[in-house]
């Protein structure tokens, strides 16, 4: 297990101690991110003029909106990658199946001309007779 981490942090003007299993870096990007989102809701008005208590809850309802919207955003390119990983494996089987069926057409093109030079030498063979007699 990685050691735990603590690492000052900024948020909203006041300095925290982060603990965790992550790195001070990541600890620091997530601070980063609070304090963005907080820059982003404070240049509207309504929000500023809201309580406390109110700016507080609609920062936790965007942080979760985000989350969601993330969230499904994952799901569905993991969908669409399982989709892609399927088109693959189909190509790969049809690749497979027309690999069999060209080395078989080789093989019976081959065979096709070994008869062929057998019925030609034959031929000649037929024509010299009929030449001789």
């Amino acid at each position: 297990m990685a050691a735990k981490t603590d690492a000052e942090v900024l948020i909203g003007g006041k300095v925290y101690t982060l603990c965790g299993y992550e790195s001070e870096e990541y600890l620091q990007k997530v601070a980063s991110y609070i304090n963005n989102k907080l820059a982003e809701y404070n240049a509207m008005e309504g929000f500023r003029r809201s309580s406390i208590d109110m700016q507080n809850v609609l920062m936790q309802i965007n942080l979760a909106d985000d989350y969601f919207k993330v969230k499904k955003q994952i799901a569905t390119m993991e969908e669409e990658m399982e989709a892609k990983d399927k088109e693959v494996y189909d190509l790969k089987h049809e690749l497979v199946t027309n690999q069999i069926k060209m080395e078989n057409l080789d093989k019976s093109l081959k065979s096709a001309k070994e008869e062929l030079a057998v019925k030609d030498k034959k031929i000649v063979q037929l024509e010299t007779q009929l030449k001789h007699k």
